[in-house]
């Protein structure tokens, strides 16, 4: 029967396990943090919760124990830490680098055929890292951030519209940062057709604006990063991948030649189906759209570099 690990049990780690447990597609939810005690705890107030929302999974916390990972069908990596005052961009990376490559390193050891989901920032770095020293498949290997970028695109959209979010469709591509991320609104529909004069100019501008700053709004609101719509992007990125469900998610895949972009993981349309993200899907972008696209690429690109000047790949 189908399994889940998630490493790192903080806030997004947790929610990406109860979210996948009340979904109620997998056998068992492992979830792993170095810190003692923390994955149990979380995992039996999860569990105490299970009766009453007619969950069936079973969720097990572990301190380290990579063992009890054993056999895993996805493996979500959130485990990382956070830009701090003072830190610079290097810094960031080289840290985080190093969670991830030793993470990779035990995931692989016990289960070398799974598909693994990256959530660590920064993002598309981590993906490209990833998909670099696992060995696995590019396809197997995909970053979330794009998933997160589209939700918080069809919320503001919801709201300028003051419509039903379910009568939003909306896709962001790039990099997943405020700086690098491309919402596309050429792509944006309401009620199935395209936005059209449904929005001015000044309203679609205003929440393009507030998509790529999404993130950035709520860290300074709360105070923190994120976890709700993270944790619940990644959980349906995998339901889509156990389910062989084939849906079109925007993720950081590795590009080879899609979009014109080679050798980096980027977010682009993607079928996401059992062995991963399947397929890019090439969609016809205007031609700010793509200029904005490839820019992002560069972006991308100068932060990989990074992980080749540390010598980290």
């Amino acid at each position: 029967m189908p399994k889940i690990s998630i490493i790192g049990a903080g806030n997004v780690g947790a929610t990406a396990a109860y979210t996948i447990a009340k979904f109620n597609f997998v056998t068992d939810v492992v979830l792993l943090d170095i810190k003692p005690g923390l994955a149990e705890g979380k995992s039996f107030d999860m569990m105490q919760a299970s009766r009453m929302l007619n969950i069936d999974s079973r969720i097990t916390g572990v301190t380290g124990d990579y063992e009890a990972t054993k056999d895993s069908d996805v493996v979500i990596i959130t485990s990382g830490i956070p830009r701090k005052p003072g830190m610079t961009r290097e810094q960031l990376i080289g840290t985080n680098a190093g969670i991830v490559k030793d993470v990779v390193s035990n995931i692989m050891r016990y289960s070398p055929l799974c598909r693994i989901l990256v959530v660590s920032n920064p993002m598309d770095t981590m993906a490209y890292l990833t998909t670099q020293i696992s060995g696995l498949p590019p396809r197997k290997v995909i970053g979330m951030g794009g998933m997160l970028d589209s939700s918080r695109f069809n919320y503001y959209l919801s709201q300028a519209l003051k419509a039903p979010l379910s009568d939003i469709d909306s896709m962001v591509i790039g990099g997943h940062s405020d700086t690098t991320m491309v919402p596309l609104m050429s792509r944006a529909y309401y009620k199935g057709g395209k936005l059209g004069s449904a929005l001015s100019v000044k309203e679609k501008n205003e929440v393009i604006n507030k998509t790529k700053i999404g993130g950035a709004t709520l860290t300074k609101l709360i105070g923190t990063s994120a976890w709700y719509a993270p944790g619940t992007a990644v959980a349906a990125l995998a339901k889509a991948i156990i389910m062989n469900e084939k849906r079109l998610y925007t993720c950081s895949c590795y590009l080879n030649g899609q979009y014109g972009e080679k050798d980096i993981c980027l977010g682009v349309p993607c079928i996401i189906g059992k062995h991963g993200a399947e397929r890019v899907i090439e969609f016809g972008l205007t031609k700010t759209e793509m200029k904005k696209f490839k820019e992002s690429a560069s972006a991308i690109r100068k932060t990989n570099n990074i992980l080749h000047e540390m010598k980290a790949i």
